[in-house]
């Protein structure tokens, strides 16, 4: 999860409890949260506070992302340029040791291992 724009805090407070609140659906834990620049997307942009939380639930991965991307709409999360600034953004990183190779979905996340910003707060969770 991240987030630059507005209160940062706020926003990732508010995602993790909309989260928590989907259907069969239970947040396990929360790592910290770190501050980090923004990797590509428009220059100019704010730092992004970045974290991660475990999950469980009955929900399938495809049936998930949509709930992620209703609670992003809901906390104000625009269409814009690709890794551009955003009130919220959440991914699925992992889903139970599954793979997945979609349009709309891949799991695991093809760049988490790539970036230190997603590492940092997964290994703290786990």
């Amino acid at each position: 999860m991240g987030s630059n724009l507005g209160d940062r805090r706020s926003n990732i407070r508010a995602a993790i409890s909309l989260t928590g609140a989907l259907p069969r659906t239970k947040v396990l834990k929360v790592s910290s949260l770190f501050e980090n620049a923004p990797v590509g997307g428009p220059r100019g942009q704010g730092d992004f506070l970045n974290g991660a939380f475990s999950l469980e639930t009955g929900l399938t991965p495809s049936r998930l992302l949509a709930g992620l991307k209703r609670i992003e709409r809901e906390l104000g999360r625009k269409p814009g340029a690709r890794n551009g600034p955003r009130s919220i953004d959440l991914d699925i990183l992992w889903y139970d040791g599954k793979r997945l190779n979609g349009s709309e979905l891949r799991i695991p996340h093809p760049r988490m291992f790539r970036r230190d910003f997603v590492l940092r707060p997964l290994l703290e969770i786990l």
